[in-house]
C-alpha cells in the first residue's frame, strides 16, 4: 500500500511511535491515514523489539480532531464510499484496541470525535492541562455505532457517557480526569518526557506478564459465557514456566535490574 506522509512512525529503543501528522487541520483524519495507522501497528505488532507504543498527534494544538471534513466529498459522498471509510475506521480502531502490547495515547490540545474514539482504543490516556475533549455527534446528527460507544461506557460509566453525547460540549482535562476518561493530567512542558519515561518503564517489565494482564482485562468485558478462561490460565502458567521468571528472581536476589526477553 502507498503510505501517506500524514502518518509517521518511528522506533526509539523498545518504544514505537505512531503520529497523526496533519497539524494544519488539527490532525483531522482521512481514509488513507486510518489505513496507514493500521499498517504501522501491524509492523510494531510483529517487531519483538517493540514492547510499548505511544500514539499522538503532530504539533501543539491537537491529538486528533476527528474526520477530515475537507475529504468528505471524495471519501464519504455516497453509500459505497461511506461504507469503505467506516470499514477502514473500524479496522483501525480494532487494530489499536486488540493490539497485544501496551499503548498510550499522548494527548495535547483538541481530542474531538474520532480522536476520543481513538484514545478509547488505547490502554492509557495521558494529557496536558490545556487539553479539551468532545464528541459533537449530536451537533451534526451523526449516529454513533455501538462498539465505540460501549468502549466509552465501559470506561466512564453510563451517566458520563450520556452527558458527553447529550451535551456535545467540550470538556476540560480536569473534567475528563474526574470522569476517568484520562489517567493523568500534566503541565504541557512535562507531557512528552513523562509519557516517554512511562513507556520505557513499561517496556522494561516482563512482556509475558503484561501480555497476560492485557488479555485478561479485555476478557473481563466479554460476556461470561464467552470468556476464554483456558487461555487466561495458560498465559499465567507460561509466565511461571518462562526464562523471564527465573531472570526476575535472580535479578531480585542479586539486587540488579532484570533483563527480560519475553521468553
Amino acid at each position: 500500500m502507498a503510505l501517506t506522509d500524514k502518518m509517521l512512525a518511528r522506533k526509539e529503543g523498545s518504544v514505537g511511535y505512531i503520529v497523526f501528522n496533519n497539524p494544519a487541520r488539527h490532525n483531522a483524519v482521512s481514509l488513507d491515514m486510518w489505513e496507514a495507522a493500521e499498517h504501522f501497528l501491524a509492523e510494531f505488532r510483529d517487531d519483538k523489539a517493540i514492547r510499548a507504543v505511544i500514539v499522538t498527534g503532530a504539533g501543539n494544538k491537537a491529538f486528533v480532531s476527528g474526520a477530515d471534513i475537507s475529504r468528505f466529498e471524495k471519501e464519504r459522498s455516497n453509500k459505497e464510499t461511506s461504507e469503505r471509510y467506516n470499514e477502514a475506521v473500524d479496522r483501525a480502531y480494532n487494530a489499536f484496541y486488540d493490539f497485544p502490547k501496551p499503548t498510550i495515547a499522548m494527548i495535547r490540545g483538541y481530542c474531538i470525535g474520532g480522536g476520543v474514539g481513538l484514545a478509547l482504543c488505547c490502554d492509557m490516556r495521558i494529557c496536558t492541562e490545556a487539553s479539551t475533549f468532545a464528541v459533537p455527534a449530536a451537533k451534526l446528527s451523526i449516529g454513533y455505532r455501538f462498539a465505540p460507544l460501549k468502549k466509552l461506557v465501559d470506561l466512564v460509566g453510563p451517566s458520563y457517557a450520556k452527558e458527553i453525547f447529550f451535551t456535545a460540549r467540550q470538556f476540560t482535562a480536569a473534567e475528563a480526569h474526574g470522569m476517568g476518561l484520562v489517567n493523568r493530567v500534566l503541565p504541557d512542558d512535562q507531557l512528552e518526557s513523562y509519557v516517554n519515561d512511562y513507556a520505557r518503564r513499561i517496556s522494561e517489565n516482563a512482556p509475558l506478564s503484561i501480555d497476560s494482564v492485557k488479555f485478561m482485562v479485555a476478557q473481563a468485558f466479554v460476556d461470561e459465557s464467552k470468556r476464554d478462561l483456558a487461555t487466561c490460565e495458560a498465559m499465567v502458567q507460561a509466565c511461571f514456566a518462562s526464562n523471564d521468571f527465573k531472570e526476575g528472581r535472580t535479578a531480585f536476589m542479586e539486587k540488579r535490574k532484570p533483563k527480560f526477553t519475553g521468553t
